[in-house]
């Protein structure tokens, strides 16, 4: 269906780039590299330079470490998506965060989504999206409490559970105001997860897409990736990619990523041969 986020709106076959930026100084991935807000800065630029639609601005690290209160969340986030709305105003802008108190100051500074990567912890963050008319990413974590690893997690059906919990938490936004054609799930690979059911979501994924909801994946530089290939953070890059053209063959719409070039010309590459997007140019026995 046609994609809402916030004020832009997306063809139904249209494939979109979501571009991370960590207003971080301790991101599992760049090490703090756009901590400072000029850094940060000039990383949107170079994103929307490589043809990112959507940026997503982090103010806390997924992964457990220092505390971080809302006030400091707020502050590591809201000048910042208010400084990057005024200098991209066709960019789509995503925040990642769980707490309904950011998500409000975010959207009055003119972010147009909120990632929810942490399954509907705070239950007022649909209402936060439905009175801005923002879009919402539904994720499934599996219960766990937002910025703690997941520990002998067990589910009888890893891709069943994930169905259930985004679809369900995607008609309570719904329910409460928010636009449908704004709300986009994420099986969330890795959160709530061992390596075994990531994997399994991602050879499952068409069965999500049958669901009819957009769905984003979120596989750049993750354990699984790394566990898989018995490799460190840096050195992802390639499983990354093949995990990438695997959901972009069973139909994911959104890709939450660091490496924006190389991921575009993967899912490109899928749909061209899906047959859902021509080549670029094609003379090849023919002129």
């Amino acid at each position: 269906m046609t994609l809402r986020l916030g004020r832009h709106t997306f063809a139904d076959d249209a494939t979109l780039m979501m571009a991370i930026v960590n207003r971080t100084p301790d991101s599992f991935y760049d090490q703090g590299a756009t901590w400072a807000e000029d850094k940060a800065f000039d990383r949107v630029a170079e994103v929307v330079e490589q043809g990112a639609e959507i940026v997503d601005i982090g103010g806390i690290k997924a992964a457990p470490g220092a505390f971080i209160d809302e006030a400091e969340e707020r502050d590591r986030v809201v000048s910042f998506v208010a400084r990057v709305r005024a200098a991209h105003p066709s960019l789509v802008i995503s925040v990642d965060t769980w707490r309904a108190s950011v998500a409000r100051a975010v959207c009055e500074a003119g972010a147009d989504v909120l990632n929810d990567a942490w399954g509907g912890a705070d239950p007022e963050l649909v209402d936060v999206a439905a009175e801005f008319g923002a879009g919402i990413v539904c994720t499934h974590t599996g219960g766990v409490t937002p910025r703690t690893r997941p520990h002998r997690i067990e589910y009888d059906d890893v891709m069943a559970a994930a169905i259930a919990d985004t679809t369900a938490y995607a008609e309570r936004a719904v329910a409460a105001g928010v636009l449908r054609e704004s709300v986009v799930i994420d099986p969330a690979h890795d959160f709530g997860k061992n390596t075994f059911h990531s994997l399994e979501i991602t050879r499952r994924l068409e069965e999500m897409v049958a669901t009819g909801w957009p769905v984003l994946v979120s596989l750049s530089n993750k354990d699984f990736v790394g566990e898989a290939l018995d490799l460190p953070v840096g050195e992802r890059l390639t499983g990354t990619l093949a995990a990438t053209a695997v959901c972009a063959q069973a139909g994911a719409r959104i890709y939450r990523v660091h490496e924006v070039v190389e991921t575009r010309q993967v899912v490109d590459m899928v749909a061209t041969i899906a047959g859902r997007r021509p080549p670029a140019r094609a003379i090849r026995g023919l002129a």
